[in-house]
């Protein structure tokens, strides 16, 4: 798939929560441009009703040839649970599935082998839950990063 020029991304990730998502969505749209691609964040949706946003990002990723998503911690010690809905649901649709995380060390290097409340960690030398893992590209980094080494793997 050496030509992307027409590729469309769905931008997933927490970034629609926070107070400018608006202009970080514009960002990343940018950064997608630049590389060749189409951006499309969840918040080109203008929906306020939960039923009508769950619909209108699910026609995003539809319309998506790729998903690019957040794997960074969201409240908590893993990533945001609607990011990984819409990474399964791509992964069951046949997307191609890329990740950015700042820390890639494993799991058991940033948490320990028991986390906060007790629970043993997974020790597969993944930096996230092995479901993800092993079915998203994982780039160490950045929004940017991650395109930019997606933008490589599709014209090897």
């Amino acid at each position: 798939m050496a030509n992307n020029q027409n590729q469309k991304i769905y931008i997933a990730g927490f970034d629609v929560f926070k107070d400018d998502a608006i202009d970080v969505g514009n960002k990343y749209k940018e950064i997608c441009k630049l590389y060749g691609f189409v951006g499309l964040y969840p918040l080109d949706n203008t929906f306020s009703r939960s039923d009508l946003i769950f619909k209108g990002n699910v026609g995003l990723i539809n319309e998506s040839d790729i998903i690019v998503a957040n794997l960074n911690n969201f409240r908590g010690q893993t990533m945001d649970d609607g990011t990984a809905f819409e990474l399964g649901y791509g992964y069951a649709s046949g997307k191609i599935l890329y990740g950015y995380i700042d820390d890639a060390r494993s799991m058991i290097e940033k948490i320990g082998y028991k986390d906060s409340d007790g629970y043993n960690v997974e020790d597969f030398g993944k930096p996230i839950n092995l479901m993800i893992a092993e079915s998203v590209n994982i780039v160490e980094g950045d929004f940017d990063a991650c395109v930019k080494r997606l933008k490589h793997d599709l014209t090897k």
